[in-house]
């Protein structure tokens, strides 16, 4: 798998969030090769191709015991066609069968294809009680990294096993 094209979807992705006055979002490195690497040999990265061609990928990291949504990106000219919702169905089918009780992810609060979408396909935002430590310290590191807390929501999607 070419990762380097992983990189450039998540580029083209996040070009989105420039037109909506989150440059700083939109000029953020994707994770290295390296990285990436990781994430398929340990089996917890997907990609979407249409025509023998990666549109969109995700990746996943455990976090507080529960499958994380590290990632999920799809080329914006692939956008609206339910590729993003298959990653994320197969993602909550990965936690099911390794009887991870949820799938969390942090998200924009108002950016449209942000939290009001994963609201629609059945994520919950969550209180501050419900948010465990390793899901709190990676929210101070986006905090760290510029991205302002009071528009980021943490998120979670309950799995049947």
């Amino acid at each position: 798998m070419e990762l380097d094209l992983l990189r450039e979807i998540e580029r083209a992705a996040g070009a989105l969030f420039a037109e909506i006055g989150f440059a700083e979002v939109a000029a953020a490195e994707p994770a290295s090769v390296e990285e990436l690497a990781a994430y398929v040999l340990d089996g917890r990265a997907w990609v979407v191709v249409e025509h023998d061609v990666p549109v969109g990928y995700a990746v996943v990291d455990i976090v507080d015991g529960l499958a994380h949504l590290e990632q999920l990106s799809v080329l914006p000219e692939h956008g609206r066609k339910g590729l993003g919702s298959a990653l994320l169905a197969h993602v909550c089918d990965w936690a099911a069968q390794r009887r991870l009780e949820a799938v969390t992810l942090t998200s924009f609060r108002a950016v449209p294809w942000n939290a009001p979408y994963y609201e629609k396909i059945g994520f919950c935002v969550m209180d501050d009680a419900e948010i465990g430590p390793e899901l709190r310290d990676l929210r101070a590191l986006e905090a760290e990294h510029g991205l302002d807390p009071t528009q980021r929501v943490c998120m979670r999607r309950d799995v049947d096993p």
